[in-house]
């Protein structure tokens, strides 16, 4: 079962490759959504896919080299069904 969620990463996640790590992990475990820098600090991104393909995205997050999460804020949201891939947007 797919679901979808939006999340606020917090902590030193910008300009230590959260966002290459995070493409790159989705992708391999055929998530799809997007990630992008805020101006205030934080990373915000939006997943879909099964939720044991989430948990392990989140996880190798945390555990990724450089990147020291603080605090994670996330919400189910509805699915988006047309969406194919996982990208870095902008601003």
């Amino acid at each position: 079962m797919k679901i979808r969620k939006h999340v606020y990463f917090s902590g030193a996640v910008q300009g230590v490759g959260f966002r290459c790590r995070a493409r790159y992990t989705a992708e391999s475990l055929g998530l799809t959504g997007w990630v992008k820098n805020l101006p205030d600090g934080r990373v915000e991104m939006e997943v879909q896919g099964d939720r044991a393909s989430m948990e392990r995205l989140m996880s190798e997050l945390e555990n990724g080299r450089f990147i020291r999460i603080a605090d994670v804020e996330e919400q189910e949201i509805a699915c988006l069904e047309r969406e194919s891939r996982f990208r870095i947007a902008g601003y």
